[in-house]
């Protein structure tokens, strides 16, 4: 039995730590108090701290409604290096930023472009609380898998530690928000009078001020970059997005693939398919137009994933609490799931990805390292800054377990009983030949002249999987060469 990528190296290394694992302290983890005032600690630095001074003394107490706020704000890095600068600082989102939620999101703001922490160049960042995951890791677990897939423009992150006004915030997520941008999503959208590229998400219901909507089929997105679209850009961008899915419901695949980036489309799908994102038919669902052609992504919002959804909570929420079934055929998807060879472009990636996918949830895998790297801030989020694992949780939201290691284990094992029906599903395990592209179970001379062909538009490969030697996702005339390569014993498959 032969997976279809080599384990990468670094996983069998991270396997060591489940001894580890044993050892760390999150079972007591209960919380003290919530909103308890905390001095500025001196213990150990192992994230960035960011401390924001407002000019009226408020932060702890702001609310959406407040707007922006001036303030002063300082970023230290782990290596000693600080930045320090006025800013403007506001409770961001939607749900978290609710009055009777006490752990709010916040964005601050430069009057000009700045590189945080290595981030990139940006004025405007994200301070992502994770208050509704009491694991405070499905978004770190979800934007380190879409780098890992090579998802362009996926939002840079660090994990840091947020104190307001001389109070402890606790662990927060630094990100780059989903916008247009260099050092962001690096599209056009000034040539030809900002009708070249754009950037759009999905939102099913929202209704905020300032913001342009517009309508396809049934499906409703918000136009974000152009923040402000003009009468004519708006209606370049609905135009081409008509075009688009109409393509997609009843194109051919040729048709299809002329108007979107399947690939992007394929990783972005398994993203949301493997993680249940809880809101992918409703909002935060970010797509983008570059030179001509339609881009899934960039991915954003994963704290009501990976089974933190409350299963009583309608259809929606029963069926992303399970570990079973398809659940991403929604928004664009719902009409590109229709088309039968796309499920094989998903299959393609996640055999791609397999090794990785496995090792997500395997013990000493990425879920228990991070586990083990952040271990300190986590627990300082609950036992110094108060924040009540079973306080805050919503009705879409899975009720939290009492203490942070069963909402751990929780989420080791959901992932774990996940990955394992969507292997059943997609089947990226199977018996094949590296190599043999025909089919007939031995590697030969034979196998080129198929790819070969294959290139020519004069054959087709019933098992794709075979021919693709170097599995970059593709067959080129490169996986030709190396059968060649191993024909004359120069490499092994």
């Amino acid at each position: 039995m032969k997976t279809c990528v080599m384990v990468k190296k670094w996983v069998a290394v991270l396997m060591c730590l489940a001894v580890v694992m044993s050892c760390v302290g999150f079972a007591g983890i209960s919380a003290s108090a919530e909103g308890v005032e905390t001095p500025q600690s001196e213990w150990e630095m192992t994230v960035p701290q960011i401390r924001v001074t407002t000019e009226n003394g408020n932060g702890t107490t702001l609310e959406k409604e407040d707007g922006y706020q001036n303030a002063q704000i300082s970023i230290t890095g782990t290596d000693g290096s600080t930045l320090s600068d006025a800013c403007l600082f506001k409770v961001r989102g939607n749900t978290t930023a609710l009055n009777w939620v006490k752990k709010k999101a916040f964005t601050f703001k430069f009057e000009k472009k700045k590189d945080v922490l290595g981030m990139g160049k940006g004025k405007k960042w994200a301070l992502i609380a994770n208050t509704f995951d009491p694991t405070l890791l499905r978004n770190y677990l979800a934007f380190s898998i879409a780098k890992e897939m090579g998802l362009a423009y996926t939002s840079n992150f660090q994990f840091v530690e947020l104190w307001v006004d001389d109070t402890f915030r606790g662990c927060y997520l630094l990100m780059e928000p989903v916008q247009e941008g260099k050092d962001r999503v690096n599209i056009d959208i000034e040539g030809d009078d900002g009708k070249k590229d754009f950037l759009m998400e999905y939102e099913a219901q929202r209704e905020e001020e300032g913001v342009t909507y517009f309508k396809v089929d049934g499906l409703r997105f918000i136009a974000s970059e152009p923040e402000e679209p003009t009468e004519e850009q708006l209606a370049y961008i609905q135009e081409t997005v008509q075009g688009i899915v109409s393509a997609i419901r009843s194109g051919t695949r040729e048709e299809i693939e002329a108007k979107i980036d399947v690939t992007s489309f394929a990783k972005f799908f398994l993203l949301n398919e493997y993680l249940k994102t809880f809101d992918f038919n409703m909002s935060s669902v970010f797509f983008y137009y570059q030179d001509g052609k339609l881009y899934a992504g960039p991915p954003w919002d994963y704290d009501l994933s990976a089974g933190n959804s409350n299963p009583e909570y309608g259809t929606r929420g029963r069926d992303a609490s399970m570990t079973e079934n398809v659940f991403a055929d929604k928004n664009i998807y719902k009409f590109l799931c229709k088309q039968s060879w796309f499920k094989d472009e998903v299959r393609k990636v996640y055999c791609q990805y397999y090794d990785y996918f496995t090792s997500i949830s395997a013990d000493g895998g990425l879920l228990d390292t991070a586990y083990a790297q952040y271990a300190d801030i986590i627990g300082r989020n609950y036992n110094e800054a108060g924040w009540n694992i079973g306080k805050y949780w919503i009705n879409i939201q899975k009720k939290p377990l009492a203490t942070y290691a069963e909402n751990f284990d929780y989420l080791k094992t959901w992932l774990a009983q996940r990955h394992e029906w969507m292997t059943g599903y997609y089947q990226p395990v199977e018996d094949y030949i590296l190599g043999d592209a025909d089919g007939d179970g031995v590697v030969t001379i034979n196998d080129v002249t198929v790819i070969q062909r294959v290139l020519a538009e004069a054959a087709e490969l019933a098992n794709p999987l075979t021919a693709d030697v170097n599995k970059d996702g593709a067959v080129t005339i490169e996986d030709a060469t190396l059968i060649q390569n191993y024909l004359a014993e120069m490499i092994e498959l």
